[in-house]
Formats: structure tokens, C-alpha cells, sequence
């Protein structure tokens, strides 16, 4: 038996859901108290058939990131479907925070562009730190966390290797 749990209505709403294979393309659905029959049938990559209990339904997956919209009939239900260890893991790292001294690298060799913060400053996580040339882009880098710059080591229009260290926020 496999246990999931469906995130509904933008997290507002977790549901319970144990499925069970019951042979080829057929599962017996746990959904809270209530136990449901159901033969499934794949059509293609986005499309499914379904029996559940005596219903027939055919169901239009559209996976856009992490969200998966699920189009029964006429109507849309965004919803996500975690394993019960996903779920745990999601939570864990919304409660890790990143500590001492955290180095800013450059994701690619580029040039920096723009030096957004002097050592010494104050910065909050997920600030632009540093804007960096790469590829043909402008990117922003950003503060891996709440903290102060304790240094600077490249300045505007210095061309950078992939990994190269670029501050340190603690």
C-alpha cells in the first residue's frame, strides 16, 4: 500500500489518500473513511480514463512545475500529490536556516555587471546581492540568507570563473 496526501485549494486543504494495487490498472482507493474501486486506464502522457466505483470519468493532466491541474469534465482542480515522506521533507527544510558564514559564488563564468551591497551592510535573504553578464543575461544573485556582507571580493566589470567567490554574507 502506497500513502500520499493531496495538497487542495493553494494549501489549505490536505487530504489522506491510500492506495492499494488491486491488479492490472486497478487500485482500491482510500480517501479519508471512504473506500472507492478504481480502474484506470493511461490514453497518452496527459490523458487518463477512470472508473471509480460505477462512474466513468476521463481526466486532462496539465503538469506545470510542482502544481498538477486536473481537468474533470468542465471543470479545473489544481491540486499537488506528495508521498507522506515528500511532505515531511518539504516541511523539515521550511524550518532549516542556513548558518555562519555563507560564500556567493558564481553559478557561471560571466562578468559582473553590478555590485549591489558594500561589506558591512545589512541584507535579507533572497536580496540581489550581485548582477552578473552570463550567457548573454543579466542575473541576479541573491543573499542566501538574513545577515551582513563581511566581504567583498569582486567589483564591477571583473570577468569571473564558474565557482568564483564573489561575497560572504554572516
Amino acid at each position: 500500500m502506497s500513502r500520499y496526501v493531496a495538497i487542495l485549494e493553494g494549501g489549505k486543504r490536505e487530504v489522506l489518500i491510500d492506495v492499494e494495487d488491486d491488479g492490472p490498472g486497478c487500485f482500491r482507493v482510500r480517501v479519508g473513511d471512504r473506500v472507492h474501486s478504481v480502474d484506470a486506464y493511461r490514453h497518452d502522457y496527459g490523458t487518463l480514463s477512470f472508473i471509480v466505483d460505477t462512474a466513468s470519468h476521463t481526466a486532462t493532466f496539465d503538469d506545470r512545475g510542482a502544481l498538477l491541474r486536473v481537468r474533470v469534465r468542465d471543470a479545473v482542480f489544481p491540486l499537488e500529490i506528495l508521498s507522506e515522506q515528500r511532505l515531511r521533507m518539504r516541511r523539515a527544510l521550511g524550518t532549516l536556516t542556513v548558518e555562519g558564514r555563507q560564500p556567493l559564488v558564481a553559478p557561471l563564468p560571466g562578468r559582473v555587471l553590478k555590485v549591489l551591497v558594500a561589506a558591512g551592510e545589512e541584507v535579507t535573504r533572497g536580496q540581489p546581492l550581485v548582477v552578473l553578464l552570463a550567457l548573454g543575461m543579466e542575473n541576479e544573485l541573491r543573499s542566501p540568507r538574513d545577515g551582513t556582507v563581511a566581504e567583498v571580493v569582486v567589483e564591477a566589470g571583473q570577468d569571473v570563473a564558474s565557482g568564483a567567490r564573489l561575497l560572504a554574507v554572516e
